[in-house]
């Protein structure tokens, strides 16, 4: 059974503690938070304090997902903030901050994991795979919600699970764009078990029913 992660980017901002408070009563199982800084990717959202009232708002797990330059500099802060599983691009800074970052997180008690851009291959991957609890696999470019599904991320989610079942077969792959009522069935045969859906979320008239077609 698959998990569902709503991406509150896709979320009505004027009204967002509504909107997150809904999702529990909807069924998800985590809720994920985009973080962008302007640098890495070429938009901003939200930081550091609106983590923290988030977490104020609901027992779901926050599923904080980083697309900031040298995250090393911020996990601690995101950590505090309320995230439960803080995820990080590789392609974001140097192997050896990527690899301390990893080690911060843990050692704030929080579960850490990477993420790969469409462009970045599964064996970039490979140096951080024993300390990773989640990796993301981005199939839409990092930075705007609403694009089209690369389907032709199918086979590195598939060679990721493969890798972490013999390694870490408790690491969760998780999947971030494009999400909905169709390509959810393609992400699940590659071997995904958490399923970031944003715009096909928020627009689905049943969300519930939306958030149980993805777990099914």
């Amino acid at each position: 059974m698959a998990k569902i992660a709503p991406s509150i980017l896709s979320a009505d901002f004027v009204n967002l503690e509504r909107d997150i408070r809904a999702l529990g009563d909807n069924g998800a199982d985590f809720v994920h938070v985009d973080v962008m800084d302007g640098i890495f990717v070429p938009n901003i959202t939200i930081g550091i304090p609106v983590v923290a009232a988030i977490r104020k708002i609901t027992d779901l797990p926050l599923d904080v997902h980083l697309m900031i330059d040298r995250p090393v500099r911020y996990v601690e802060d995101f950590v505090k903030a309320g995230a439960d599983y803080l995820t990080i691009h590789i392609e974001a800074d140097q192997p050896q901050n990527t690899l301390e970052a990893l080690d911060k997180i843990h050692a704030l008690g929080c579960r850490a994991g990477i993420v790969l851009k469409p462009k970045t291959p599964a064996e970039a991957a490979i140096p951080y795979l024993e300390k990773c609890d989640m990796i993301l696999v981005m199939t839409v470019e990092p930075g705007f919600g609403g694009q089209k599904f690369m389907a032709d991320m199918m086979p590195k989610v598939a060679q990721l699970r493969e890798w972490m079942d013999d390694i870490n077969p408790d690491c969760m792959i998780e999947v971030d764009g494009g999400v909905d009522s169709v390509t959810h069935a393609t992400c699940k045969e590659a071997g995904a078990e958490v399923l970031v859906a944003g715009s096909a979320y928020f627009k689905a008239e049943d969300k519930a029913e939306f958030a149980k077609l993805i777990q099914s």
